[in-house]
């Protein structure tokens, strides 16, 4: 195959367009995707100065995502004075697994001279994933534990830092996937959170001083195109499979959305263009909705709709084992 661009051979064919790309075309391919979402959710604000710049908090785990949006971030706005970046690490407790994504995260924080900052659950909580995996006291899936604690210290740490916004790896089968499992469970309320809380442009949201905004500039990028631009530009991306990863349902949707992708190229694009709007229409009907119940957990202090947050609750399911 050969480049539509320039004749050189293809390093890839986007069934979903037609397209074949030379390895040049395809990460400037990539790259134009990235800046254009930034620009069309307004992530850089127009009175952001070099005199009170714009600060971006950036989940970077080590895997491919992350690594590629931290990245294509350094490469556009690392020399530009009006945008501040800090890469945030959380190490679970997972060994071998984390320990050597930790690495990559250093690796690439160094390279590019980023500040980066690293917190763990054993620090912050007292516990370790491997131990809460193998214990179990909720009878639930590793992930679910994971997802409250990690969004807990993203959304923490986010704000400690002096955060504006907080971004993340998700890419287009991520995305697509959460709408599809959102659309057949029919969970409508949870569409709307979703827009304001990370889906819509920033000045089409519901703004909140509950938490810190965030974002997600990989979005409209494959998987296997996140991890190909990682391999051509031999970043130090640890891409391997969590070993206690085991969302069952969403297992199910990603081959369901897989299969429909290969069947008919493009599904993914068309579930989120559709997504979007169905979730703007639902925010504008909900927004609000739960907000005035929110309170501060009395255990922690953080934002809650209960006396006391989810997290709290699983921690000290946890301590009682």
């Amino acid at each position: 195959m050969e480049c539509d661009k320039c004749g050189r051979d293809a390093v890839m064919h986007a069934g979903y367009s037609g397209a074949h790309l030379c390895e040049n075309h395809f990460c400037a391919s990539v790259e134009k995707r990235v800046r254009g979402r930034i620009r069309k959710d307004g992530l850089v604000p127009r009175d952001a100065t070099p005199e009170d710049p714009e600060h971006w908090v950036i989940g970077l785990s080590g895997g491919k995502d992350s690594v590629v949006l931290t990245h294509i971030l350094d490469e556009t706005f690392g020399k530009d004075p009006r945008i501040e970046m800090t890469a945030l690490t959380i190490h679970e407790g997972i060994e071998g697994y984390r320990d050597e994504s930790v690495d990559a995260c250093v690796e690439l924080a160094e390279d590019i001279q980023m500040r980066h900052e690293l917190v763990t659950y054993e620090e912050e909580f007292g516990v370790r994933m491997d131990d809460v995996a193998e214990e179990d006291p909720e009878n639930m899936a590793p992930c679910a534990y994971c997802g409250v604690f990690r969004r807990d210290l993203l959304e923490s740490y986010a704000e400690e830092f002096g955060g504006d916004k907080m971004l993340t790896g998700h890419n287009l089968d991520d995305e697509a996937e959460t709408a599809l499992m959102n659309v057949l469970e029919g969970n409508v309320k949870q569409m709307a959170k979703h827009f304001d809380a990370s889906l819509g442009p920033f000045e089409e949201r519901n703004p909140t001083d509950e938490f810190v905004p965030r974002a997600k500039p990989l979005r409209d990028i494959p998987e296997k195109e996140v991890a190909l631009y990682a391999h051509l530009k031999d970043l130090p991306a640890h891409i391997t499979e969590c070993p206690h990863a085991s969302e069952a349902f969403r297992g199910e949707i990603q081959e369901l959305m897989l299969d429909l992708e290969d069947r008919h190229p493009g599904t993914r694009h068309s579930i989120m263009s559709g997504y979007e709007e169905i979730a703007e229409m639902a925010a504008d009907r909900y927004r609000g909705a739960d907000n005035a119940d929110l309170n501060d957990c009395e255990r922690c202090g953080s934002t809650t709709a209960r006396d006391v947050c989810r997290k709290c609750r699983l921690l000290e399911s946890i301590r009682a084992v």
